[in-house]
């Protein structure tokens, strides 16, 4: 983690709690963090309190960052936490909820291309919820949020070659749990 400590070079480095730094911070990253937090909770406004609260944490703490790469790094961990805690439990509400209102409506005949594809982006989210946890985050952080291989493995704290291993184990996974060559993901 990251301290209050002031680090060697003032021109690099980023304080949250500076009202400057804090708004370089926050354009710097905002869609990313808020594209990353959308993908896992499926939700505009949970996704956007997520991300906000993220900016606060480190206002709060009056976190200093080396530079604007590592505030990015440190908010994209912040951001995929909590917004994967508030995914499982809005899973787990929903399957109460589910079990308490079950019905069949599997099926529905319609031979429009937006359909299917909308069905196929269902599968693969759920697919992608049956993906063990480590192959979920990397798998989102490359697809949604778009960052590389390097990028992923500070985010998680592995190196680049575990990530590219992780990565292919779960789109392996995905393409076994769909069982289909043509997926939507979005």
């Amino acid at each position: 983690m990251f301290s209050a400590i002031e680090t060697g070079s003032p021109i690099q480095s980023v304080n949250a709690a500076d009202p400057k730094d804090f708004r370089t911070i926050y354009n710097a990253t905002m869609q990313l963090l808020y594209k990353i937090s959308y993908k896992i909770v499926c939700d505009e406004e949970a996704a956007e309190d997520l991300v906000h609260d993220s900016y606060i944490k480190a206002n709060e703490k009056k976190l200093v960052f080396p530079s604007i790469d590592d505030a990015k790094y440190w908010l994209i961990r912040v951001v995929k936490n909590a917004s994967l805690n508030y995914a499982k439990r809005k899973t787990r509400e929903r399957k109460a909820y589910e079990k308490a209102k079950y019905e069949e409506q599997r099926h529905q005949e319609s031979g429009e291309i937006d359909l299917l594809k909308k069905d196929a982006v269902e599968r693969a989210k759920k697919a992608l919820d049956k993906l063990p946890k480590n192959l979920k985050e990397v798998i989102v952080l490359r697809e949604y949020g778009e960052l590389n291989y390097k990028e992923i493995g500070k985010v998680l704290g592995i190196t680049e070659g575990n990530v590219k291993v992780r990565v292919f184990r779960a789109r392996t996974q995905l393409s076994k749990l769909i069982g289909e060559d043509n997926v939507y993901l979005s």
